[in-house]
């Protein structure tokens, strides 16, 4: 039996892997076996670990959940595009959890390893309630400093869900839309999301979301962040090809969270 028979499943970001070694360069133990051991000893916080929990019409979810080291810490909430799967976001949660931040991903009902019909867009608003609630009630994170993000139909579900939410502190929204499928969002839910602070980009070549991204800009009820990105891209693919477009998400929210 190998050490990989036995090892955890671990998505470990670089930064906790330049931790690790030199942890123990300190020690003068760098070779791999000391390694591989301690990434073994510390794996359920280095990494995601699958959890379940019902959307508020019973449906059951799967999510992956970034939980940080030290706690307690504020939390963000991922919600993936249409026909996608939670497993789009573990780069940018890993980030997360790294700069101290946990991270809930989830599968939207019909996705993934959730329950439901991927065709009930309406009732998906009620999987992201069911997320913020599920982590903001984890005793590890801090009260009053979750956020909400999500890409192209995430953003639009993130938006309707984040209004009535108290425990929402910040909103990100990657390519979003004014009218997804008849899911309709507008101008008027920004402003009742108020003073909280928003985070908006997409794609100069994204006419629909480049438009819906200004309009939001544009309301001026509390803070209103934008990156319009050069790269040909929706979605969270925009965060594949543009690094930057992580890379500034990433920075917002511990501007957003940690201050």
């Amino acid at each position: 039996m190998t050490v990989s028979d036995t090892m955890p499943r671990m998505a470990y970001s670089w930064g906790y892997l330049r931790r690790v070694r030199a942890k123990y360069a300190i020690l003068g133990m760098v070779s791999d076996t000391v390694i591989v051991m301690a990434l073994l000893v510390s794996a359920a916080e280095a990494s995601g670990r699958a959890v379940t929990f019902p959307s508020l019409d019973g449906t059951s979810l799967a999510g992956e959940f970034y939980e940080a080291s030290e706690r307690p810490a504020p939390a963000v909430v991922l919600v993936h595009m249409l026909s996608r799967t939670k497993a789009d976001w573990n780069s940018v949660a890993d980030r997360l959890q790294d700069a101290g931040i946990t991270a809930l991903t989830l599968d939207l009902r019909g996705h993934g390893g959730s329950s439901g019909s991927p065709q009930a867009l309406a009732e998906m608003v009620q999987d992201v309630r069911a997320a913020v609630q599920w982590l903001a009630a984890r005793q590890g994170v801090r009260p009053g400093s979750v956020a909400l993000v999500g890409a192209s139909l995430g953003a639009s579900l993130s938006l309707l869900a984040a209004v009535d939410q108290s425990a929402v502190r910040a909103i990100g929204l990657l390519s979003p839309s004014l009218d997804y499928r008849g899911l309709r969002t507008d101008v008027n839910l920004v402003k009742r999301v108020g003073g909280r602070s928003m985070w908006l980009a997409a794609s100069a070549e994204d006419p629909l979301a480049l438009r819906t991204l200004r309009d939001c800009a544009a309301e001026s009820s509390g803070p209103r962040e934008q990156l319009i990105s050069s790269t040909v891209a929706h979605g969270t693919a925009l965060l594949e090809r543009d690094p930057e477009v992580g890379r500034a998400l990433v920075d917002w929210l511990r501007r957003s969270l940690l201050s």
